[in-house]
């Protein structure tokens, strides 16, 4: 029985974007947190902002989000739907749907609108509170490339999935003595890839943030080759990109990428097999990666982040964004994750840590 006042009576919940282990514990947290404590009513919104724009939504009880701590994925199901971005050469439908998305909240009498997602999810997040919704966000994401947090929940999983991968492939790598290229996500932000590289030993690191040179990647494992050395793993985030691509237009990247390669796993892996010799192959670990269980750590930072939301919705204190600050849960303005990519900079710790231990990052 809630035994706290709150300022907020009714409040909605979505889940958008790609999903990822943590966002059921999130869910949680929140729901418990606002049910038992504050008495809140809380509103489930099915597919992401889709579900706002067809009023596709029901009444959350404590069966709902109850023994749901340790399940993947969400019990809201999720969608890529961008309500602010136009589907057509008219801007009418975002017109539209922002109205619907509108509609829906009012006639649902909701207080605040809860969100659950990556960079983009926020963004529309904070869009949605300029056009007069209250709304709190909560930072998602395997890529762990939001501004504003220190970790999004979900890296820690990806991350144990990631290494974990490395590890087995190490093992055929050796027996075989050949080179794998393993490629794991991070289209924008190299976040996991470095984590994952450096834990699973990985003798190249492939990252977004900093064009790669083939010729310095090749020359790396020959040196390994004739050290004795016949197997090597090369770790590379899906949106790393070479010296040569970074020099291209759009058009002609494209074009580049569809004549060499599906990905950049298939397009290393040709290069330092033409360059070297060595027998190379390509791996691509993909959606495995966000699915599954959430690691002790993930269900922990949703946990707390979803109670803090929580906290926010009683004390009517909209249009900010839950956040890991060191080490400790506060929140920051909606604004400050819109539009941006938290990149790894180039004087980060752990590209010299890589250095040191003799890890190529594909650069001088």
């Amino acid at each position: 029985m809630a035994t706290a006042k709150s300022v907020t009576k009714k409040f909605g919940i979505l889940t958008a974007g790609g999903d990822c282990p943590g966002l059921n514990a999130a869910i949680r947290g929140v729901c418990r947190t606002a049910h038992d404590r504050y008495g809140m009513e809380i509103v489930g919104i099915a597919n992401g902002f889709r579900g706002l724009i067809d009023e596709d939504v029901r009444i959350l009880k404590p069966e709902d989000f109850t023994g749901i701590l340790t399940r993947g994925g969400t019990i809201l199901g999720s969608s890529r739907e961008k309500p602010f971005t136009p589907t057509s050469d008219k801007d009418d439908d975002v017109t539209d749907k922002v109205s619907a998305i509108k509609d829906t909240y009012a006639k649902l009498g909701l207080d605040c609108l809860v969100v659950l997602g990556g960079n983009g999810t926020n963004t529309t997040g904070y869009k949605l509170s300029r056009e007069g919704l209250n709304v709190i966000g909560l930072p998602k994401t395997i890529d762990n490339d939001i501004f504003g947090t220190d970790k999004t929940f979900g890296f820690d999983s990806a991350l144990t999935i990631g290494t974990e991968a490395i590890d087995r492939l190490h093992s055929t790598a050796q027996s075989h003595s050949r080179i794998i290229v393993i490629e794991l996500m991070g289209h924008k932000a190299g976040w996991l890839a470095l984590y994952a590289g450096l834990a699973g030993g990985g003798d190249v690191i492939l990252l977004p943030e900093f064009p790669y040179d083939i010729r310095v990647i090749s020359r790396h494992l020959e040196k390994r080759a004739k050290s004795g050395r016949m197997f090597s793993i090369v770790v590379a985030a899906e949106g790393a990109i070479s010296v040569k691509e970074s020099e291209m237009d759009k058009k002609d990247r494209k074009k580049f990428r569809a004549e060499n390669g599906p990905s950049v796993a298939y397009r290393v892996a040709q290069k330092i097999n033409e360059d070297t010799g060595m027998e190379t192959r390509a791996t691509v670990l993909g959606y495995v990666q966000r699915g599954g269980i959430p690691s002790a750590s993930d269900r922990i930072l949703a946990t707390s982040l979803g109670t803090a939301a929580a906290e926010l919705l009683a004390k009517g204190q909209y249009g900010r964004m839950v956040a890991l600050q060191g080490d400790a849960i506060g929140s920051v303005d909606l604004s400050i994750p819109e539009g941006k990519v938290k990149n790894v900079p180039n004087d980060h710790y752990m590209i010299d840590t890589a250095k040191a231990v003799g890890t190529c990052m594909g650069f001088e």
